[in-house]
């Protein structure tokens, strides 16, 4: 893991991968909590008798917007910055869900800083992330990510 001392430290990996994170499991379970949390319960994701049946691998996929929101649990063992007030999540860029992510599916987030640009307190940090899908040539999700962190 990548360890820095103030927000402003990043800078110096500019261009570099930050890192990559370890496996996460994706099971059903985690998809049948994000499906009420969202309200999004199309049976391609909760339906696992209907996937056996009309799916193309025979399981349900996870939503993309699970995919995505994985970014934060992933990227904490990626890098850490020691003395920093906070961190906040500021979006996204680019986001495209590549392939889907099958139940019972490992996936790990693979990060490379784009920039750094100072803001007031802080710095903002862009980073190029990719969600890998473990056994596949193919990541599920490519983006590029925001976070500020401050001082």
């Amino acid at each position: 893991m990548l360890e820095v001392d103030r927000p402003a430290d990043m800078k110096a990996y500019i261009g570099k991968v930050v890192g990559i994170s370890e496996w996460l499991l994706v099971n059903q379970a985690t998809i049948d909590t994000f499906a009420d949390a969202t309200g999004d319960h199309q049976w391609i994701h909760v339906d696992v008798e209907r996937a056996k049946k009309d799916m193309p691998n025979g399981k349900t996929i996870a939503h993309g917007y699970l995919t995505l929101s994985l970014l934060p649990r992933l990227s904490s063992g990626i890098y850490r910055i020691r003395r920093t007030s906070r961190g906040i999540n500021y979006g996204s860029n680019k986001v495209r869900f590549t392939a889907p992510v099958p139940s019972g599916s490992r996936v790990r987030l693979h990060q490379v800083l784009k920039a750094v640009e100072d803001i007031a307190g802080g710095v903002r940090m862009t980073f190029d992330s990719t969600v890998e899908l473990e056994g596949s040539d193919k990541p599920a999700l490519v983006a590029e990510t925001l976070v500020l962190a401050f001082d």
